[in-house]
């Protein structure tokens, strides 16, 4: 058995600190769980807030199931293309897709309060309901029980065989890793499909069991691909302001990265569009009813932000070649479209609580802060355990010399 060995530019820094990032990583995850018990504390001050936990902490826990959930999509997409360019920031897809076990355990306090956002699962409420009778063989407890299980249980052991060959081969070198993952990731990417669109289905277009649209899957799936790859650019350029990865990342991998930035800016809005003209044009008051409800009061104005913020905004900025090619300045359109993505999340699942109009209520901040404290000492974990980068890849030198 052959092994390869690569050389690294001499400044590269490929590794973190034990010390300094245990340090930080317990100071991330005692702040997450304060907040976190502060969102729960509240829970308990009357029935209202019971129900705004439930929708807050939705809002939150989707917001960073779509991050992993796009972490796992760009490795397993990396493998089955074979891609050698972003060889160099796989690792840190991997990272961030490994944090759907910390996903997972998130969606527990959900469960005694799944009642207030689904009022399907409420006997005397769906009584004599004809559209809920259509329905009732998929949305009963027991089948949604066992398909959140299915859902958690494949992406953990995906992502967990995807980064254990990755790692093992840091360490042995063996190209048979990279064949393994090829074929690991063939069988995975139907799955991945499933999952991506049953799971919208499950915790999101289910708030209003009425309400369908055969978009919907693709349309969470385009902005999982979106957010995800945002934040994996934001978690480079910090790398690489801390002092990591010098010489490894450069401009043209910033580049391939804001082009593939711009492509899902596009395709998060075609689905949009389509997903509105087509029930627009159709006019069925199932499907109606979705869009009639956020075009009411300040909802519209959210809407209005999501065409303009989420779309035209990111799309003109990203077709110059010098903001994808100015780390700092690709950096910033990722951090807006990672706000927009909350925006998104929280005009899809907030107005079943406030159909009134916007209401920020402190729940949607401690919830959503105390989740990305955790999620990014989760990071920091993964991180630490493993190099920054695949070291022995066989396509590490065609990813340090990329050029386009």
């Amino acid at each position: 058995m052959t092994t390869q060995t690569h050389s690294l530019p001499s400044t590269a820094n490929v590794t973190l600190p034990p010390a300094a990032t245990r340090k930080l990583e317990k100071t991330l995850l005692a702040g997450g769980i304060i907040l976190l018990l502060i969102t729960i504390a509240l829970a308990f001050i009357n029935k209202d807030f019971t129900k705004q936990f439930a929708h807050s902490w939705l809002f939150a826990f989707y917001f960073f199931f779509t991050l992993t959930l796009g972490g796992i999509f760009w490795v397993i997409l990396q493998h089955t293309t074979n891609a050698g360019w972003s060889i160099v920031v796989r690792r840190q897809m991997e990272n961030i897709g490994a944090n759907i076990p910390l996903i997972a355990l998130l969606a527990l306090p959900l469960i005694p309060v799944l009642p207030y956002l689904y009022k399907w699962m409420d006997p005397q409420y769906t009584a004599g309901d004809p559209i809920y009778a259509h329905k009732q063989g998929f949305l009963n407890i027991p089948f949604f029980t066992i398909r959140a299980l299915f859902y958690f249980g494949t992406l953990i052991y995906l992502i967990h065989l995807l980064r254990r060959h990755s790692i093992a081969q840091d360490h042995d070198g063996y190209p048979t890793h990279t064949l393994r993952l090829q074929k690991i990731s063939f069988i995975a990417l139907p799955l991945f499909a499933v999952i991506t669109t049953f799971s919208a289905i499950d915790w999101l277009m289910a708030l209003d069991f009425h309400w369908y649209s055969t978009m919907w899957g693709v349309y969470i799936f385009a902005g999982s691909a979106l957010s995800s790859l945002a934040f994996l650019i934001i978690l480079t350029f910090t790398l690489q302001r801390l002092g990591y990865l010098n010489d490894v990342i450069n401009k043209e991998h910033y580049h391939l990265m804001g082009k593939l930035l711009l492509a899902f800016t596009v395709f998060w809005a075609y689905i949009a569009f389509s997903q509105y003209m087509l029930i627009w044009y159709s006019n069925i008051p199932e499907e109606t009813t979705f869009y009639i409800q956020r075009n009411q009061g300040s909802w519209y104005w959210l809407s209005l932000l999501l065409v303009i913020g989420h779309f035209i905004i990111p799309f003109l900025l990203l077709l110059f070649q010098i903001t994808k090619r100015k780390p700092h300045i690709l950096a910033s359109i990722a951090a807006w479209l990672l706000l927009m993505h909350a925006a998104d999340h929280y005009w899809i699942i907030l107005p079943r609580k406030h159909p009134q109009g916007i209401f920020l209520h402190i729940m949607d901040l401690t919830a959503w802060l105390g989740m990305a404290a955790l999620f990014t000492a989760f990071l920091i974990r993964n991180a630490r355990n493993s190099a920054l980068i695949p070291l022995r890849d066989p396509r590490l030198q065609e990813s340090l010399h990329v050029s386009n």
